[in-house]
């Protein structure tokens, strides 16, 4: 988890209900565009930003019989456990850096 001083505690406060957000599928996109001053809300939005293209891949790899079922399936379950991890602790002023999703996410620059 991220130490919470690498963040203004009182960004952190005031955003915590929008970075949440970051991880309901493409609602990401309302912190990325209306919380671009934060620094809380743009890191949340960009993992939910790598979760989300998960989320479309394995959306495609459903549609290869058997295999794709099952990684499709497996993989659904990760995604939303971890979604759902990282919406908790959003809401609790946290940050959860994501095995692999964050470094992913930062080669995004907003």
């Amino acid at each position: 988890m991220e130490e919470l001083k690498d963040f203004d505690p009182r960004d952190v406060e005031e955003n915590k209900v929008i970075a949440s957000l970051s991880y309901i599928s493409i609602l990401f996109l309302i912190p990325l565009l209306v919380k671009r001053d934060s620094k809380f809300c743009i890191e949340h939005a960009k993992q939910g930003l790598v979760l989300f293209i998960f989320e479309i891949a394995l959306s495609i790899i459903v549609y290869i019989p058997i295999l794709g079922w099952i990684i499709g399936f497996l993989g659904g379950i990760v995604l939303f456990v971890v979604s759902l991890i990282g919406f908790i602790y959003a809401l609790q002023g946290k940050f959860w850096k994501i095995p692999i999703v964050y470094d992913l996410a930062q080669n995004f620059k907003f």
